[in-house]
């Protein structure tokens, strides 16, 4: 018989199975399921006997210590809150930092005897409690008894104890629940299971112990206490400012930032470890592998969702996101990071929102940003494929490295915004920030891309007709321009550019270059000679709508005279670099005489630009051109960014604690033709929730107003946040301060 066409499976083998996969569970591997959600916990059994009971069950134990009542402290004026630096949080519960004492109260049903009593409280975090895991602790009163957390007692007074309770500097951070706990010959009483003994535990920048732990107070006031953010945008030197209500201390916020962990299944036992927390939210705040937080969109089409021009702060999506278990639509870099940022503040982790200007997307390590000219001088747009993005934002962590050599602790980068994988994921960091400067790029985690961020050089080639391609302008200052963040403590920017790297030029910089190589990172070695004619832009201000000069300037440095066939192109490019359309081409052959300088002016008309715009207004003109007599390549990029009409926000009222105020939004639309689709959101730290109103038209020059009656909760400084979007206008803002007194 032929076995040709002979099939290896017998004819009366079962069919091929269908239908999803098998469960994968534990079993073979551990005896007990992996831990990892913070909001199932075990409960502890009211009353454990040491032996089987007698015949008659076991005999009455009203002569022994019984509890009668437990207090947290848990109120914001109660010494706890305030000495951990929690009051501000609006929960019903105790929340404290690790490595800190705190304090309960516990009532017996008679005096408590050192000698003859003994008791103890229970901590418990998580579905399966375990002491050698760290998520069953014990707390003894007598220093003859400790385990890893500290306990003793501070005060008796009748039936009445204080205990005061010292979590270890490295604890798990999360909501734990207490048991009280008292030994009697038969067994081991404790109290029922009650919510109200809930307790939270952060991290604690305040004790040298934790690994979060910053010493410098203005520091941590503004990276951990502050609610209001600033984020920078618009271009390097055109810098514009949103702010941004963080909102860590609001109802709610705290468990959605827990519910992140649960999400992603981050065993409880790694929840003490910041650069685990801090790499596994950087995954989580993105939708892209694991149905997190937020849902990336750059498209400009956002119907299905909100804009991420339109948000004020991070409350609404984190509270979205734990309710619905659903990720939340739209995001952008800014709002992953403003999110981000508040989910680590939240948790007790010192951040700051960081903004780096000509940000490259390096997605291949080569350091470099190709972009291909014809032979001619003209730009190829349709081979030029890299982009630089205006401005990137990220988030900066402050953590030790014990994983790292000694001296790269400290700021850390993390970044949330999907561009690349990581480990198969789309996360970024933690990234030793000094590891950046220096050009350790072979240190975890990711800090060869962050570096080609601030550190690409701006290759252009020459593309010749048989398609050899050959350099002829490298533009080493382009990329990383200007990184900026909030200053500590007031309103003003803070320049942190020579954080991430050595001044362009230097001895030290180019030792650092020298280092990211020997780790792979390749870098353009051609060093083409410098045309002779140099071309420059003018810095411009422009409002949406306006019709403007673009003023170029050709400047020759020779003793010969030189004719430059220049190529002026006009496009309307997403923040990002990615050019949406062209809108204005010129080709000019201009003649300059030896050292002269001649000007080139362009007429752009708005008429050209307004329908083309996308959100963030962004005109990207790039200047291209071959000199005739030299063959040299002149280039020239001018990010212009266009300046939104103003919506103001004005309110009224006493300005006291619990006292009913008011806000007028007011906007006029400044345009010959209509808004339709209009969405205005407003929100105050400690004063208002978000709230939004929809406007389905506004006519050109017409006017809208809409007030709302708000009571601060809280007295201090704050303000009031508002934005105005619509798909023909995105990121209109405006703000105004105030202060609230008790």
């Amino acid at each position: 018989m032929s076995d040709q066409g002979a099939s290896l499976i017998p004819s009366s083998a079962p069919p091929a199975p269908s239908g999803p996969p098998p469960k994968v569970t534990n079993h073979g591997r551990t005896s007990d399921p992996v831990a990892n959600s913070n909001s199932d916990s075990s409960d502890l059994l009211d009353f454990e006997p040491f032996s089987a009971p007698g015949p008659r069950g076991f005999p009455p134990l009203t002569e022994y210590l019984d509890i009668w009542e437990v207090d947290m402290m848990r109120k914001p004026t109660q010494t706890n809150k305030q000495q951990h630096h929690t009051s501000l949080f609006n929960s019903d519960y105790l929340i404290v930092r690790r490595g800190q004492e705190f304090e309960v109260k516990v009532v017996f049903n008679r005096p408590y005897k050192q000698a003859e009593d003994k008791f103890a409280l229970e901590f418990v975090i998580g579905s399966s409690p375990q002491y050698s895991k760290g998520t069953y602790i014990p707390v003894f009163p007598t220093e003859e008894r400790q385990s890893s957390w500290k306990g003793c007692i501070k005060n008796t007074l009748n039936n009445t104890i204080t205990m005061g309770i010292t979590p270890e500097a490295n604890c798990l951070v999360g909501k734990y629940h207490m048991y009280v706990a008292v030994m009697t010959p038969f067994g081991i009483r404790r109290t029922r299971r009650d919510d109200g003994r809930n307790l939270y535990i952060l991290f604690n920048p305040w004790v040298s112990d934790d690994a979060v732990f910053l010493d410098d107070e203005s520091e941590r006031q503004e990276c951990v206490m502050n609610e209001m953010g600033i984020i920078y945008h618009g271009a390097y030197d055109d810098i514009a400012e949103r702010n941004w209500n963080y909102g860590q201390f609001n109802y709610g916020v705290l468990d959605a930032c827990l519910y992140i962990m649960d999400r992603s299944q981050m065993p409880i036992t790694n929840r003490g470890d910041p650069i685990k927390v801090t790499r596994k939210a950087s995954a989580m705040l993105n939708s892209r592998d694991d149905d997190g937080v937020l849902v990336g969109n750059w498209s400009g089409e956002y119907t299905y969702g909100v804009a991420p021009t339109s948000w004020t702060g991070s409350t609404e999506i984190l509270l979205t996101y734990a309710s619905s278990k659903m990720p939340v639509c739209y995001a952008q870099c800014w709002v992953y990071a403003a999110v981000f940022n508040t989910f680590l503040r939240c948790l007790g982790i010192p951040s700051r929102v960081v903004t780096n200007y000509f940000s490259a997307h390096d997605n291949d390590g080569n350091l470099k940003t190709d972009i291909v000219l014809h032979d001619n001088g003209r730009i190829d747009r349709g081979r030029t494929r890299d982009s630089i993005w205006n401005y990137h934002c990220w988030n900066e962590c402050y953590m030790s490295r014990p994983d790292l050599p000694a001296g790269f602790g400290g700021w850390q980068v993390v970044d949330a915004t999907p561009q690349e994988t990581s480990d198969g994921m789309y996360r970024c960091g933690p990234a030793s920030v000094q590891a950046i400067k220096h050009g350790q790029t072979c240190f975890p985690f990711d800090a060869a891309f962050v570096f080609a961020e601030v550190n690409s050089d701006v290759v252009f080639y020459s593309r010749s007709k048989d398609g050899t391609m050959e350099p002829v302008k490298v533009n080493q200052t382009h990329v990383g321009r200007l990184v900026l963040t909030k200053s500590p403590g007031d309103e003003t920017r803070r320049d942190i550019t020579d954080q991430y790297k050595f001044p362009e030029g230097t001895k030290e910089e180019r030792t650092v270059l020298e280092k990211a190589e020997e780790y792979g990172c390749k870098r353009e070695k051609s060093n083409p000679p410098e045309a002779d004619v140099d071309l420059v832009l003018p810095s411009l201000e422009v409002r949406v709508g306006d019709d403007f000069e673009l003023s170029l300037e050709f400047v020759n440095r020779s003793n010969q005279r030189r004719t430059v066939d220049a190529y002026i192109s006009g496009s309307v490019v997403y923040y990002t670099g990615v050019t949406s359309s062209e809108f204005l081409f010129r080709d000019p052959t201009v003649k300059i005489g030896p050292n002269e300088g001649v000007k080139e002016v362009v007429d752009v008309e708005s008429r050209n630009y307004m329908k083309k715009l996308v959100e963030q207004s962004n005109l990207h003109f790039i200047v291209t051109g071959k000199v005739k007599e030299t063959g040299q390549i002149v280039t020239a990029m001018k990010v212009v960014t266009l300046h939104n009409p103003k919506i103001s926000v004005t309110v009224a009222g006493s300005n006291k604690v619990n006292e009913e105020m008011v806000a007028t939004v007011e906007f006029t639309n400044p345009f010959n033709f209509r808004l339709e689709g209009v969405y205005i959101r407003m929100e105050g730290p400690g004063i208002m929730l978000p709230k939004f109103k929809y406007y389905s038209l506004i006519p050109g020059g017409s006017s809208l107003t809409w007030t709302e009656f708000f009571t601060p909760e809280r007295a201090g400084s704050t303000r009031m946040i508002v934005t105005l979007d619509c798909p023909a206008l995105r990121q209109v803002h405006g703000q105004a301060p105030l202060v609230i007194n008790p």
